[in-house]
């Protein structure tokens, strides 16, 4: 009997590793695969007018941080690079912490709603999704450009007698991404203060803590994995953004994205481009592991 259920709970393995099979291949080909493309070709040596020429080279990732002076062959820093690998991460972090600013409270207000509004609520903060994102930083551009709506309205109230320099600034990308992606932090931290406890804001209430204890010692240890989430959900795709910032920076404030197809196309220096797309990746992974990290303690100590 024994060996009976031994060999049933085989085939029962062999049957799912099969019917997982597709899905693995796919994924393989489909993700794993261009990875690997994308790392191989960082090692290659560019071609004159694109592409790549099979000759090993460790120049791309040199060329990454590094740059050697045309005149005296000494070394030094890669000062266009550095500048724009840290503009990414500052608006990244900005975006992420405006987007804080704006989706906590908004989340906290749609769930504290009655249950038959909620639903309501959370349709209206995922429409802008079924909007293309390019139009949705197009609609951003009309209303700060200099012949704007917010420009027109303050010269006609005679606050100001000249348009206001907003758009292809690091302000503009900061407000174009803020748009875009405040839904990705409203959505999980919702997800937690829906499952919240409301009776215990109550209880601190009741112990005569202000509104600011309740929410610093109650309302964030409770929905901090949801803050947690939306954090990276925010600054992961912000940090390779390219629509945003090509559209709301006009090409004057350029971030990580930009650079890559850069390199992959006027550039025509496919290496490097290659090189730069998995120093992002990187980073990415730092940021997603981190997260891991203390999402983990977070279980630990919420059992």
């Amino acid at each position: 009997m024994t060996d009976l259920s031994q060999n049933a709970a085989r085939r029962a393995i062999k049957t799912r590793w099969m019917l997982l099979a597709p899905a693995l291949i796919i994924l393989a080909f489909a993700a794993s695969g261009p990875l690997l493309i994308t790392l191989v070709y960082s090692f290659l040596t560019p071609g004159d007018y694109g592409g790549v020429v099979w000759d090993f080279s460790t120049d791309a990732w040199f060329n990454v941080f590094l740059q050697r002076d045309i005149f005296d062959d000494t070394l030094g820093w890669s000062d266009a690079h550095l500048s724009i690998f840290w503009r990414s991460v500052k608006l990244s972090l900005l975006t992420t912490l405006a987007c804080l600013v704006f989706g906590f409270p908004t989340a906290y207000f749609i769930a504290t709603r009655p249950k038959q509004h909620r639903d309501l609520w959370m349709l209206l903060i995922i429409i802008p999704f079924w909007t293309n994102l390019l139009i949705r930083t197009f609609a951003i551009l009309e209303l700060i450009r200099n012949e704007g709506t917010i420009n027109t309205i303050l010269i006609a109230l005679g606050i100001i007698d000249e348009p206001i320099q907003m758009l292809f600034t690091e302000f503009s990308i900061i407000l174009g991404m803020v748009y875009v992606y405040l839904p990705l932090m409203v959505l999980p931290i919702y997800a937690s203060m829906e499952r919240l406890d409301f009776r215990l804001v109550e209880a601190g209430y009741d112990l005569y803590a202000t509104r600011f204890q309740v929410l610093r010692r109650v309302i964030l240890p409770l929905v901090k994995p949801g803050v947690i989430a939306g954090s990276i959900l925010v600054f992961v795709p912000s940090l390779g953004a390219y629509v945003t910032p090509r559209v709301m920076g006009g090409g004057n404030q350029l971030m990580i994205g930009n650079l890559i197809e850069l390199q992959f196309g006027q550039g025509r220096n496919w290496p490097l481009g290659a090189a730069l797309s998995i120093t992002l990746l990187a980073i990415v992974m730092v940021a997603l592991l981190a997260y891991v990290r203390v999402a983990g303690k977070e279980e630990v100590q919420h059992g």
